[in-house]
């Protein structure tokens, strides 16, 4: 299977919904911050890894918890995910700190304060 297949994409998406209703529902440790969103998921094309990109709203604390919490967890959330989805092999999952909303954010904001020092136009 090649990595950008439509087999692959659908895996990836399913994986993403599964991981996200676990996440959300089944994972009761008080460490993962219930404000926590798969941003994307990522699965090799032999089904035996997967890249989970997560993003915490909170200060860098809470971001730091939360995945120490899923990372502890991680062997639920194989379960969970074997048990909803019928793969060849359940993918070895590695969670990542995704920042681009962050990052976005405090672009937007300092755009916003540039635009405040110039002087409007009237047209």
């Amino acid at each position: 299977m090649r990595k950008n297949s439509v087999k692959n994409t659908r895996i990836n998406a399913e994986v993403q919904k599964v991981l996200a209703d676990v996440i959300r529902s089944e994972i009761k440790d008080p460490r993962i911050n219930m404000m926590t969103s798969v941003v994307a998921v990522e699965v090799s094309p032999d089904l035996k890894n997967c890249k989970a990109w997560i993003s915490v709203l909170g200060d860098e604390k809470s971001q730091k918890d939360t995945l120490a919490g899923l990372r502890s967890a991680e062997g639920f959330i194989r379960n969970k995910i074997a048990k909803e989805i019928n793969l060849r092999n359940t993918p070895l999952i590695t969670f990542v700190m995704d920042q681009s909303i962050a990052y976005g954010v405090t672009m937007s904001k300092k755009i916003d304060e540039v635009n405040k020092g110039i002087p409007k136009r009237d047209e």
